[in-house]
């Protein structure tokens, strides 16, 4: 994990490189040599219960952390997780670029609304953020969604894909999970693909859940074919808490995510945070042992790049930064979640969000399509 203050050093050495820029420049050069790039965060997040404080009745949503509470109580919880949802999405990212992340995934949300309240709150609102949500079957009644800047990003098509499973030992029996969401748009007039995930969780044990976790691999791999049958050069990013990590046979197997990048095929993926596993960090924590189940993965053609003449990534990170972590008690340094033992902790999730940068140089034509 990169300190902030270094990182954004080794990034401006970077720009500066690739510019062409000499050492001996004046400052004010280099300035202008940096501002030949765009930089643009693409992030994923779980939100972790964001429910809001109304009964659905069609759902099943009474079982949540802040239905469980007093009903005094709820309202000022519910808005104190808002603030800290938004603020973390403020954060992400924006240290290099100056803004919250251009597009980000997110899951453990309840409905459109909670969303709408998050990107309303003050600290997003002057991005003026757009949301893409369907309601998914899923049993605990949480979804999955996309937000972006409308700015920089302009949807041109979205759709919602059930996963279908059946219980283990009654195949009549349907398991309801939540939906795998696809995202075309155009990122500065540059099309790109978004498959944002949440797959079945390690209930009643990892060997015992893991078919439901392959199966949700069959689903992603199935949508990343299907993409490239009609795109094979399509710039897709496959995002979200897998509930495995970058080892397991749902990720490394089904998907076929390579940890290199320089042996990829034109239809390969690439995990980039397969190194950062390999370090001994992580996203979530569990009896004293570090796991990454959050991830962002990306096709080759947003690999490799030499030219920068089109978006490419640059760096892969956790943002972890110390409020996001536990203060104190046997579970300090751990992500610092916003729920336990049947109250509110003013926390914020159990998971650390997970962030890329994409990095490319201006033309007359973005920054046209970037203004409007």
């Amino acid at each position: 994990m990169i300190q902030t203050l270094k990182f954004q050093t080794f990034l401006l050495g970077f720009l500066f490189l690739i510019a062409g820029c000499s050492s001996t420049e004046k400052a004010s050069n280099k300035s202008s040599k940096t501002d030949e790039f765009l930089i643009n965060t693409i992030a994923f997040y779980n939100l972790e219960n964001l429910f809001d404080t109304e009964d659905d009745p069609d759902k099943f949503d009474e079982a949540s952390p802040i239905m469980e509470m007093a009903e005094g109580e709820r309202e000022e919880v519910y808005k104190k997780k808002v603030a800290n949802m938004a603020k973390v999405i403020a954060d992400i990212g924006s240290d290099v670029t100056g803004m919250p992340a251009a597009v980000i995934g997110v899951c453990e949300i309840e409905n459109f609304q909670v969303l709408q309240d998050v990107v309303n709150d003050k600290r997003l609102s002057p991005y003026n953020y757009g949301i893409i949500h369907y309601n998914s079957p899923d049993a605990r009644s949480i979804d999955v969604a996309l937000l972006y800047q409308k700015r920089v990003f302009q949807p041109t098509h979205s759709k919602a894909h059930e996963l279908v499973l059946y219980d283990k030992d009654d195949r009549n029996k349907r398991k309801y999970t939540r939906d795998q969401l696809h995202v075309k748009g155009k990122l500065d007039g540059e099309e790109m693909h978004f498959i944002v995930n949440h797959w079945p969780s390690r209930s009643g044990g990892e060997k015992r859940s893991r078919p439901n976790r392959v199966n949700a691999a069959k689903l992603t791999k199935k949508l990343q074919d299907s993409i490239q049958m009609e795109e094979p050069y399509a710039k897709i990013m496959i995002m979200g808490d897998f509930n495995d990590g970058p080892y397991n046979e749902s990720i490394k197997e089904v998907l076929n995510a390579k940890e290199y990048s320089d042996d990829l095929g034109i239809t390969d993926i690439y995990n980039p945070f397969e190194k950062l596993h390999k370090k001994g960090v992580g996203t979530i924590a569990w009896r004293d042992t570090w796991d990454l189940f959050d991830m962002i993965m990306v096709t080759k053609p947003l690999v490799n790049k030499k030219d920068y003449n089109s978006y490419t990534l640059y760096q892969a990170n956790i943002f972890n930064p110390y409020y996001l972590q536990n203060p104190k008690g046997r579970y300090k340094g751990y992500p610092y979640r916003s729920f336990a033992d049947g109250g509110f902790t003013g926390g914020y999730s159990d998971h650390f969000p997970v962030y890329l940068y994409l990095i490319k140089k201006k033309s007359a034509k973005t920054e046209v399509s970037s203004s409007n």
